[in-house]
């Protein structure tokens, strides 16, 4: 919306404060300034507000607007006088202004840095959240003019206004004064305010969810009066899962007067329904769905699931018209699950929702999925109905142009019936807020992810979303930060899935294996070594064993102190004629369903080889009962065993009898019944939060090869370890705070890019990034240049002797390999010859730029960077330096700010970790004084956020001590932040 010519030129109408929110009860609202083509609509919402609502804003009744209060409220010059409105389908529900004020309260303009604020919200709509998203909006438009506090006066009465302003989480302060609250708000976000904001936007986000999941009644719009098509289809759909809400067939085809269709009442539009709506499945022509979605709009529609296609997926154009479908939804308040899209289901007893192309609905379970492909989602759910797994809701999002991985992660994160969230994602539309949903998601309930379109370089067709420059690796290891499970392959994700939802999680990793067949319990054990495990030697039960020995031996396995997960496997009987049996697969089920129901809560996987229903009767849960409970000790708490380890598989014909912890007598029955911990649960209190446990023995998952059960088993431990740890989050130092000049830092900052017109930034020189590391702490050994040999011998005789001669041209810099350094020069004679070969070599000085340098202590080069992706945020980044590293990619990384425990697993995470703790006998370095440069360098990305990159190369880590021999910084405005501002839903 343009401004017109009578407001101030020189003040262009804000676009970017335009911003679509979600309000507490899921509908969607737009956030816009206010223009003086409002003044229709500002009289037409003043009278809709009730005259208490009037009274509570203006102190006294005042039933109508002035001409001069409408044009006061609708001309605004975007600095000192500021007005938002909150609309839906283009109306005002409310209204918030501010004005800047001097220290006597009179109208002001900068440098004066306080405003008075006022709202006025339409009483139908109070409730819903519209005054805090207001308070968020205008605080940030606030800061961004420079005012640093908001005024306001409140009637005693008006208990909601002050709730609103009490419950900002900012910091204020509170008087009465001549028959009012004064109330004053110091603006700057604090972490209780940006918690709020972030709590407001997780509920409201998941409530949005929610209401497309848990429908009161759903239209399928586009049905067709014969059968086929995609709207009948999901009529169809919808009516065999049993959908316990109304259903109705809509299609502007079907002849006029009541009519049914499939049984269910059939109209031409929305407005012959005489009930609400909550839900509408769009299934026509992408040329009509416009017009499908104003009817929606127009008669109170919650969400809509848009099956239609034509978009983004079909270019530039589409593109558009995808945009376009966006904004239309969003104006009346709704929320959209595609375009493009293959449905959506709940298998909640309470909603029994299937409004999707899937013939099937899934049994109910507890893995909530989502995808934002229809073929993948098409192969997951079949893939999990083969394993007998069920679902507690699926999403298929398609184009994913509004409802996103991240509105899944949010509602996952407080659904009761979801155990374990599964996502499919090709494209990461907000990652900083992904990475954050993630790890306060994945501290409550495993986060499954298998990321599509890795290496393609483009966006998948139809998403539109932020470019970042990490590769893939990086992306990988951000996830692990964050606790997500990252997977490559779809087969992976279920095979993981099945255990975290079924099976508790293991408390370390040693692995106990049973089993039938020797050469099926080898190939487990190799895998376990493979993957990083502690497998106990194979239990051998002879192909002659019974249901009965696998039950005794499981039991004995879960009793045993000394193992933390067991593999159980197993191939078919040998029948007296020699011939396989492969119908026992009910009998072992219930064998092992038995010995689970007996044991400690300790996850157990099978193994097996064309033993037919094992893998359905191993699904089924065999009891409702709880077990007995046992405490399953941390494996680092844990009493080892008696007898000394083997280091390799042994060869047993009969159960072993494990050697048991030192524990007293079993302790008597308990009055009350334990439960089990829960699918997804950790198996010791010290692993952190936990879901709600379970009342009876999880499914336990089966596997049709070892690699494949392992290697779910493996990212379990994993995952285990770390809620464990972040249980008990890492720290940043105190003693950082004594060393570092951040006030002195920022200026430097400031100085540079004074000189730098060019928004891409500029690069500092070697002075000028030693100077800016020095105020965080970071020493860079300084380098003289030597054009010529003189200078060369000069600078040696400034440094003293050894000292090195190096390039520092861009194409031979850190290329050792290409002659162009020369180490421990020990006299005079021996530059001059160094310098003379250097140039004979590779060139003239001024081409070489060729400095001098004094030698370091020997010891371990390592390579520490710090990068800022716009769309990923700060990454700080670890290797060793050299050709060996780079080629293998044998770099790990963590997002910024890091704490000491990411510092002390950043370098323990890269596969050459080994050399810099004593490898093959040598001196282990100072990796205390590594960690500590990770976090300073941390902290600087962390506090300047205009330092876009930091290359320390090479750093080398001696015994005791380090040096930085090279730094290389860049500095430039920053990139915008889209998770520190209010919230707001994306815009693609």
């Amino acid at each position: 919306m343009e401004p017109t010519p009578e407001q101030s030129p020189h003040h262009a109408y804000p676009d970017h404060w335009e911003a679509d929110v979600v309000l507490r009860d899921g509908g969607t609202a737009r956030i816009r300034p206010i223009t003086t083509d409002d003044a229709e609509r500002l009289v037409s919402f003043y009278e809709q507000v009730s005259d208490e609502s009037k009274y509570y804003r203006f102190f006294a009744p005042y039933p109508r607007l002035s001409d001069r209060d409408v044009h006061r409220f609708t001309h605004h010059d975007y600095v000192d006088r500021v007005g938002l409105a909150v609309t839906i389908g283009g109306e005002f529900i409310g209204t918030v202004r501010y004005d800047r004020i001097n220290d006597q309260g009179r109208p002001a303009s900068a440098p004066a840095d306080e405003a008075e604020v006022a709202f006025l919200v339409q009483d139908a709509h109070q409730g819903r959240g519209v005054a805090s998203a207001l308070l968020e909006h205008i605080a940030a438009v606030a800061r961004e003019r420079g005012i640093r506090r908001f005024a306001a006066e409140v009637l005693p009465a008006n208990n909601k206004m002050i709730k609103v302003f009490r419950d900002g989480g900012y910091t204020q302060r509170r008087s009465f004064e001549d028959g009012s609250v004064h109330l004053t708000l110091d603006l700057e976000p604090t972490e209780k305010s940006l918690a709020v904001q972030r709590g407001r936007e997780q509920r409201a986000e998941a409530r949005s969810v929610q209401r497309l999941l848990a429908p009161g009644s759903v239209a399928v719009i586009g049905t067709g009066r014969t059968p086929g098509g995609v709207g009948r289809t999901v009529l169809r759909n919808l009516l065999a899962s049993g959908y316990t809400g109304r259903t109705y067939a809509v299609n502007r085809a079907f002849d006029e007067g009541p009519a049914t269709l499939d049984g269910v009442p059939a109209h031409r539009s929305l407005g012959e329904i005489d009930e609400q709506v909550d839900l509408a499945v769009i299934a026509v022509p992408a040329h009509r769905v416009p017009e499908a979605v104003a009817d929606c709009g127009e008669h109170g529609v919650q969400g809509l699931v848009v099956l239609s296609a034509g978009y983004a997926e079909r270019g530039a154009e589409g593109r558009e018209l995808q945009r376009e479908l966006v904004r239309q939804a969003r104006s009346y308040g709704m929320r959209i699950i595609g375009p493009n899209a293959f449905g959506i289901i709940n298998t909640a007893e309470s909603v029994r929702l299937n409004a999707s192309l899937a013939p099937e609905s899934p049994a109910r379970g507890r893995i909530g999925l989502f995808t934002q492909s229809g073929a993948i989602g098409i192969a997951l759910l079949s893939g999990l109905h083969r394993r007998g797994a069920g679902l507690s809701s699926f999403i298929s999002a398609g184009n994913r142009a509004d409802v996103s991985g991240n509105d899944f992660l949010q509602y996952s994160f407080e659904d009761p019936d979801t155990d374990v969230a599964l996502l499919y994602l090709e494209s990461l539309g907000n990652p900083r807020k992904f990475n954050r949903l993630a790890r306060r998601t994945a501290a409550v309930k495993p986060v499954v992810v298998v990321k599509g379109a890795r290496h393609s370089g483009s966006t998948p067709p139809g998403h539109a979303v932020p470019v970042s420059r990490i590769p893939d690796a990086t992306v990988s290891a951000l996830m692990r930060q964050a606790g997500v499970i990252r997977v490559d392959t779809v087969t992976e994700m279920v095979d993981a899935g099945l255990l975290l939802a079924g099976q508790p999680l293991p408390a370390g990793p040693r692995v106990a294996i049973l089993g039938n067949s020797e050469s099926l319990g080898l190939l487990t054990y190799d895998a376990c070594l493979a993957e990083g495990l502690r497998p106990r030697p194979p239990i051998d039960l002879t192909t002659a064993a019974s249901p009965q020995d696998f039950r005794d031996a499981l039991a004995e396995a879960l009793a045993d102190g000394t193992c933390d997960a067991v593999i159980v496997t197993a191939i078919p009987w040998v029948g007296e004629n020699g011939e396989a049996e492969t119908g026992d697969g009910q009998v072992l089920a219930a064998a092992l369903h038995k010995a689970v129901a007996g044991g400690s809560a300790k996850p157990v996987a099978v193994v097996h080889v064309e033993i037919g229903g094992l893998a359905e009767a191993l699904a089924a849960a065999s009891s409702t009962a709880a077990p007995r409970p046992r405490t399953v000790t941390p494996a680092a708490d844990r009493p080892q065993a008696a007898t000394t380890p083997s280091t390799g598989p042994a060869r047993n014909t009969a159960p072993a009898t494990p050697t048991a912890p030192e524990a007293g007598p079993a302790p008597e029955a308990p009055t009350t019944p334990p439960v089990r911990p829960g699918p997804g649960s950790p198996a010791d209190p010290k692993a952190g939060p936990a879901p709600e446990a379970a009342t009876g023995p999880g499914r336990i998952p089966a596997y049709p090869a070892a690699e494949r059960a392992v290697r779910a088993l493996a990212e379990a431990v994993k995952y285990a370890q770390w809620r464990r740890q972040a249980a008990v989050p890492g720290k940043i130092p105190e003693f950082l705070d004594d060393t570092i000049d951040e006030p002195g830092a920022a200026a430097l900052i400031e100085a540079q890019l004074a000189t730098a017109p060019d928004p891409r930034g500029r690069p500092l020189t070697h002075d000028e990034a030693r100077e800016l590391l020095g105020r965080y702490g970071i020493a860079v050994r300084p380098t003289l240049p030597a054009p010529d040999p003189e200078a060369a011998v000069a600078a040696a005789a400034r440094l003293g002797y050894p000292v090195a001669l190096k390039t520092t041209a861009p194409h031979l810099r850190h290329r050792a390999d290409l002659g162009g350094v020369r180490l421990d020069i020990a006299d005079e004679e021996a530059l001059r010859r160094a310098y003379g070969e250097l140039t004979d070599l590779l060139g003239k000085p001024a081409e070489l730029l060729p400095v001098v340098q004094a030698m370091a202590p020997r010891g371990v080069d390592t390579v520490v960077r710090a990068s800022i992706d716009a769309a990923a945020g700060a990454v700080l980044s670890f290797g060793l330096a050299g050709a060996p590293s780079e080629l293998l990619g044998d770099t790990a990384h963590r997002l910024v700010p890091a704490t000491d425990r990411d510092a002390a697993e950043l370098i323990r995470s890269i596969r050459a970790a080994p050399v810099l703790f004593g490898w093959r006998g040598s001196a282990p370095v100072d990796t205390a004084a590594l960690e500590e440069l990770l976090l300073r360098l941390s902290r600087l990305v962390d506090d300047h956020p205009e330092v876009v990159s930091v290359a320390l190369e090479p750093v080398v880590v001696a015994p005791h001590g380090l040096t930085v021999l090279g730094a290389s910084v860049r500095l430039a405005p920053p990139p915008a932040r889209s998770d520190l501002g209010p919230r707001r839903l994306p815009n693609y």
